[in-house]
């Protein structure tokens, strides 16, 4: 099924695509309740994206020692499908270091979220979720590796329910427009004051 395995790695890096634009819409919308935090999110937003983009490759690595090259004969079987198994579990490593750092992105979003005012506040402690489940997850991946796919169910639940919350809020109800530009009209007049008094 390599076409298929293809396509799933391709579908990965379209996805890591999106994410880059979603970044962008992210910190657009957070930017008035602090540039500075929401740029800062942006930044561990866009590492995540990159960690995870790069950790795609290990997937395409592990169809090399599957392949029909004339070099491969030089390996057994046993040791082509170990090479194979390895990049797929360093792919897993990458997935779980990508999430780690899209755990800084979360917490600091959800904050903004919350203090935003143009978005309910419940959104912005549900989006805390994945900050949490994914930080909890990446430390528990490094340290307690015998234990990480306990811990990958047990976080899967409260940061679908995070992301999603937050995504069905857009898709359904949007942003509150009126608010956010009185807010980023306010963020706008403010940061003039300070450019003016330095």
């Amino acid at each position: 099924m390599e076409s298929l395995w293809r396509f799933g790695i391709a579908s990965e890096l379209f996805q890591g695509i999106c994410a880059v634009v979603l970044a962008l819409i992210i910190y657009v919308l957070t930017r008035p309740v602090s540039k500075d935090l929401a740029l800062l999110a942006a930044f561990f937003n866009l590492i995540a994206i990159a960690v995870e983009t790069a950790y795609s490759l290990q997937l395409v690595e592990a169809l090399f020692p599957l392949g029909s090259a004339g070099y491969l004969k030089a390996f057994s079987p046993e040791q082509l499908y170990a090479m194979a198994y390895l990049s797929v579990k360093a792919h897993v490593y990458g997935f779980g270091i990508a999430l780690l750092l899209f755990g800084p992105f979360f917490l600091v979003t959800g904050y903004l979220i919350f203090k935003s005012g143009y978005f309910p506040k419940a959104i912005g402690i549900l989006y805390l979720l994945p900050g949490l489940s994914y930080l909890i997850n990446g430390f528990g991946l490094i340290l307690a590796p015998a234990h990480a796919d306990r811990i990958f169910a047990i976080i899967a639940g409260p940061a679908f329910v995070g992301e999603a919350s937050f995504c069905l809020w857009l898709l359904v109800k949007g942003v509150n427009a009126q608010r956010w530009k009185e807010r980023d009209s306010a963020a706008g007049g403010s940061r003039s004051l300070r450019a003016i008094h330095t």
